[in-house]
């Protein structure tokens, strides 16, 4: 038996499994300053006020690799082919996100998936929303 999603097993209407991921102003500061974004936004709560903010947010690239995370935990082996994405609210520093998604079609040809993912906010705000396309095994 497969560990994760395989092309054969799944069909469109399957929901991914949620993950859920705690965005800890240690983990999305150390996030920013790594890929040379130390702005006060992502990493200075009284910085990220000062510039309309309710306090530090994730960075628009941080949601994306954590939607793609999401993705490969479901599809172990799998490709993600493409991930787009929305950005429709903030995800803020401190809180908890779910990672979330259904499969909406199956090609067969391509042995690809198209999924409908995004995060959503502890009060169930879907703060980013996208789609991709992932070629199982």
């Amino acid at each position: 038996m497969s560990n994760g999603a395989t092309f054969d097993a799944v069909e469109p209407g399957d929901d991914l499994p949620a993950i859920t991921v705690e965005l800890a102003r240690d983990y999305v500061k150390a996030h920013a300053s790594e890929i040379g974004m130390a702005f006060p936004r992502f990493t200075d709560d009284e910085g990220a006020r000062k510039e309309g903010l309710p306090g530090m947010i994730a960075p628009g690239n941080m949601t994306l690799a954590l939607l793609a995370r999401e993705l490969l935990a479901w599809a172990p082996g799998g490709r993600v082919l493409r991930l787009g994405t929305t950005f429709r609210g903030l995800a803020l520093a401190g809180g908890t996100i779910q990672l979330l998604g259904t499969v909406t079609e199956k090609d067969d040809a391509r042995r690809t998936v198209e999924c409908d993912v995004w995060m959503e906010t502890a009060e169930g705000d879907r703060c980013v929303i996208g789609t991709a396309t992932v070629q199982l095994p």
